[in-house]
């Protein structure tokens, strides 16, 4: 038993924990006065994370760093004048879906998502760039003019995010990858929940480095394991050394404490050897090891079998059970000595009673697993052509769903690439049942004009993502019929934009109802209602994938989100009318335009209204 302390606690131990958990990047190690290495706080790292701009200083001590490391810090923590804008002729089943397909730099929508998706992402999966040499890596400097920039690389996407091959002839080849991966990391550490986990593919070329960006973003007290799948079945002749037949994959949770992961179902092979000789009403079972060694004296006993045969445990070794445990097992038929009675005893082990699952070992085969060429077979039966290089087989990401998510849960990629992660949550609804949501991330990088991609018709990945999910869906809902009547095959298309307002940028909070008086005109000519809508659920935390119903009051558009959460009118001329149906709705937020009332009148009685009808709802402006 644990010893009473008998003393006061360290509150310096305390602070450390709680600034260790808020700020794992700061830690570090020093030396005391005693001359020891001892855990303690970077104060420098600690500065620049409670400051807007970069703070100097260096000394002596144990750390993991690279050019431009502070600007990275700052590049995660800036803020951005974007928003996402729905796109219903893109999506599928827009109204009814709870899925999220976003097209947009995935460092600017991790920013857009923080205030909504905050704590409830259960698994994040990501495959990103591996650095090879050929890989696009995002540019987030955008100190360059764009001709500067065009002399450099010449790389756009569709919406003008810049690109650059990061070649391995480049003096800056791990700088500029550790750059962009490392303010993607922190910021996807916040959305995921307490108990959620991160699991990221990559390769030798920034293996090493991966584990120690994951060191700083997530604490290397939450690093899980670390997988090596076997990619490849046959070695590539070519290779002048060796031929590399495996990837990583990195598990860290968000909170050790916390993190509760799941096991995988078991398959028929480990099931066979299950079988029921004399017909245990208890079920099938398979035999055990009645013997260990080194030997116990009060462990080694004769046993007598049913036939009169004696047992005696082999030289060196003794009976697993003491002879009292020994017999109560065998009057309970836990005993097997063969068909007639004569084998040495063993014990019975039901598959009833075994854990409903397997713990998943940290080497992953082809077989269990699938490989690459299984990944490329997936997308030709899909696109009737290979469209995309090096996907993932779904087999493979399905095992890390079973392991990190619950039926119920949210998965972010916010590296989507072919959208082998919402293949895999969708397949894997329709075998058990489930209602998890996928949130998929991906840059329109457009597709070389001489791919098989471009030729088909896809100019960017996204096209591809998107398409291979319409495609996956449906052929998962044919396959399937019966069991698959109420999976959500469907997502909401949204993109990253410029935001809604004119030169200006604000959150609905900062305002007043008392503003009404002096509103202007500043949404930008070419938005929707539904896209202000979209703005304001980000601003409001609201989650993306909520139920959105729009009705019509006194001949103005009204949104209803969430079932009454929020409602929002962002038409003109809104009269009291309209005012008095919402604010008898009692939502708890209301959100309207800021000149959107027919009149003073109309404004002078606002305040009143909702005083009478609903005086809690709180009520903002665009």
């Amino acid at each position: 038993m644990d010893m009473l302390k008998m003393q006061t606690a360290n509150k310096a131990d305390g602070n450390f924990r709680k600034l260790a958990e808020m700020f794992p990047n700061a830690v570090t190690e020093t030396i005391d006065e005693n001359g020891e290495v001892v855990r303690a706080i970077d104060k420098d790292v600690l500065m620049q994370e409670i400051s807007c701009k970069v703070v100097e200083g260096r000394e002596e001590r144990y750390q993991f760093t690279w050019p431009d490391k502070k600007k990275s810090v700052l590049l995660a923590n800036a803020p951005i004048n974007k928003t996402l804008r729905p796109c219903r002729e893109e999506s599928v089943d827009f109204d009814n879906t709870e899925n999220l397909y976003i097209e947009g730099d995935n460092l600017e929508v991790l920013k857009l998502l923080q205030e909504t998706y905050l704590g409830k992402i259960k698994m994040i999966y990501i495959d990103p760039p591996y650095n090879t040499g050929n890989d696009f890596v995002y540019e987030d400097d955008f100190a360059q003019s764009t001709e500067e920039y065009l002399a450099k690389s010449g790389q756009f996407d569709d919406e003008g995010n810049r690109l650059v091959k990061n070649l391995d002839s480049n003096g800056r080849f791990h700088t500029d990858w550790l750059n962009m991966i490392y303010p993607r990391l922190r910021l996807a550490k916040d959305l995921l929940s307490d108990d959620g986990a991160i699991f990221i593919s990559i390769d030798d070329n920034e293996n090493d480095n991966m584990k120690k960006l994951c060191n700083e973003a997530f604490g290397e007290r939450n690093f899980v394991a670390c997988v090596a799948w076997q990619r490849n079945y046959a070695p590539i002749s070519l290779k002048k050394f060796f031929s590399e037949s495996h990837e990583y994959c990195y598990v860290y949770a968000k909170n050790i404490d916390q993190f509760q992961m799941n096991l995988l179902p078991r398959t028929e092979k480990q099931n066979k050897d299950y079988v029921n000789p004399d017909n245990d009403p208890r079920g099938v079972w398979k035999v055990g090891n009645l013997t260990v060694g080194p030997a116990v004296d009060k462990q080694i006993y004769e046993i007598v079998g049913p036939t009169g045969k004696h047992f005696l445990p082999p030289s060196g070794y003794c009976w697993r059970f003491t002879k009292e445990r020994f017999e109560e097992l065998r009057n309970d038929n836990r005993i097997w000595f063969g068909a007639d009675g004569n084998n040495s005893p063993v014990p019975k082990l039901f598959l009833s009673e075994v854990q409903d699952g397997v713990t998943p070992m940290t080497l992953w085969t082809f077989d269990e697993a699938g490989h690459n060429q299984t990944a490329t077979r997936e997308l030709r039966d899909i696109f009737e052509s290979s469209i995309f290089t090096s996907p993932k087989p779904v087999k493979y990401i399905t095992r890390y769903v079973q392991l990190g998510m619950n039926k119920d849960d949210i998965i972010l990629d916010f590296f989507s690439g072919s959208a082998t992660t919402a293949h895999a949550v969708m397949q894997l609804n329709a075998e058990d049942g489930g209602h998890r949501k996928f949130i998929m991330v991906q840059l329109p990088e457009p597709c070389d004009e001489k791919s098989e991609a471009y030729k088909a018709g896809y100019k960017n990945i996204c096209e591809i993502g998107k398409e291979r999910i319409r495609r996956a869906g449906q052929k998962i809902k044919e396959e399937s019929p019966l069991t698959t009547q109420d999976l959500d095959i469907g997502f909401r298309v949204l993109k990253c934009d410029t935001s809604n307002m004119k030169d200006v940028y604000y959150n609905p909070a900062d305002f007043e109802v008392s503003l009404f008086e002096t509103a202007v005109d500043n949404i930008q000519e070419d938005r929707t209602p539904e896209d202000l809508l979209f703005q304001v659920m980000l601003d409001l935390g609201v989650l993306l994938s909520s139920k959105i119903e729009k009705t019509e009051i006194a001949g103005k558009k009204v949104f209803n989100v969430a079932d009454g959460f929020l409602v929002a009118c962002f038409d003109e001329n809104v009269t009291e009318e309209t005012i008095r149906e919402i604010a008898k709705q009692k939502p708890y937020y209301f959100v309207m335009r800021d000149s959107s009332m027919a009149s003073d009148s109309v404004a002078t009685s606002f305040k009143q209204i909702f005083a009478l009808y609903s005086p809690d709802t709180v009520r903002k402006v665009l």
